[in-house]
């Protein structure tokens, strides 16, 4: 099996804990476990350390359910962050010789899986106009076809920041529906919404979706790696069979702590507001101030993209940043997506204002 380089995940790994300032994070800033409980000792002391239950306690998953009104516990399988379960819906389902349709950019992790199992993938771009980045599923419709196994999206989406709607997401369900074709729909950012309400979901809509989501983004815990699928009872029992040859089960403590976090979601979801709002405000202003920069404000989610002009391909100025100024970037070209670059709006206000005057001192040189 020829599996491709995961680019955006190796450039993070190798630079991401020793680089100055890092603008790459996709995740709203990670919390404190004392911010999480002020109570340790009484919430975890108690816990045996020994395997928990390797789909998810019913405790947490009782708790993802209320998540998704109407969903029962038989529904939901527990895994390794939202990647893991990513994985896992892709291995279940794709078969040499299938064609998928990804709503691009995204996060490249399925397109990448279903490429190494003999897939062929057909992007669909979102495109970016006075409205933000729209997905047109006209063209989706047209690219379905007899062989397609399955339509991939991510709501919010990555990069970009855009929603699907709930119109336009019956829609894309009655284009699957047309060749009984599965929605795989990545909602790891709904509950990091600028504004607005919470980003609409895509289960409950046809019978065969596969949503997945977790605790690493709107919630600031990616150090827990929680994540989860929600799915129709007899597919999730098959994805629970396929995790026993992966990660088998998550951590004791994460699943504790996941149940904390889960009873605090309304706190922590805004506050993943109050700072992204306050970071947006701040890159909008510099983008207005800066020559040779644009960008289409974000409406969820922890990263921006921000466009740029000139020839100079997006890998050379992250590297340039990078090697040259210590801040780093993801370029555009991790999403096949020239002239733009991702930064993280999730973090802290000085190293993000900082990283972006250096960031024009790069583009001015």
């Amino acid at each position: 099996m020829q599996v491709p380089s995961f680019d955006l995940e190796r450039w993070q790994s190798l630079h991401e804990h020793q680089v100055e300032i890092n603008l790459s994070e996709s995740g709203v800033k990670p919390l404190r476990l004392e911010e999480l409980t002020d109570a340790i000792g009484d919430v975890l002391g108690p816990t045996e350390l020994g395997y928990a239950q390797t789909n998810g306690t019913a405790a947490l998953r009782d708790r993802i359910a209320t998540l998704y009104p109407g969903t029962g516990l038989a529904e939901i399988l527990v895994t390794n962050g939202s990647s893991e379960a990513n994985f896992i819906c892709a291995w279940h389902l794709i078969e040499p010789g299938d064609e998928i349709v990804v709503v691009q950019p995204n996060y490249m992790q399925v397109a990448g899986t279903a490429r190494s199992f003999g897939a062929t993938v057909h992007p669909v771009w979102l495109e970016e106009g006075p409205d933000g980045w729209q997905l047109d599923l006209d063209a989706v419709a047209e690219t379905v076809s007899p062989r397609t196994r399955l339509i991939a999206f991510s709501n919010p989406n990555n990069p970009t920041g855009s929603q699907i709607d709930a119109a336009n997401l019956d829609r894309l369900c009655d284009i699957a529906a047309t060749h009984s074709s599965w929605i795989l729909a990545d909602e790891v950012y709904r509950g990091a919404e600028l504004s607005g309400p919470l980003t609409e979901t895509a289960w409950g809509r046809y019978d065969r979706t596969l949503v997945v989501s977790g605790l690493s983004k709107a919630y600031g815990l990616p150090g827990l790696r929680v994540g989860w699928v929600v799915g129709p009872t007899d597919t999730v029992a098959e994805l629970w069979g396929c995790r026993d040859y992966t990660s088998i089960v998550s951590g004791t403590l994460s699943d504790r702590l996941a149940q904390l976090a889960l009873d605090q979601r309304e706190q922590l979801r805004a506050r993943a507001r109050r700072i992204l709002l306050d970071n947006q405000a701040r890159v909008a202003r510099w983008v207005e101030s800066t020559d040779g920069y644009h960008q289409t404000p974000p409406r969820a989610g922890g990263v921006t993209l921000i466009g740029y002009a000139g020839s100079v391909g997006s890998a050379e100025l992250a590297e340039t940043l990078l090697i040259e100024h210590g801040v780093l970037i993801v370029p555009g070209s991790q999403f096949d997506l020239e002239g733009y670059l991702r930064v993280g709006i999730g973090g802290t206000a000085a190293p993000l204002a900082e990283g972006l005057a250096r960031l024009a001192l790069a583009f001015s040189q």
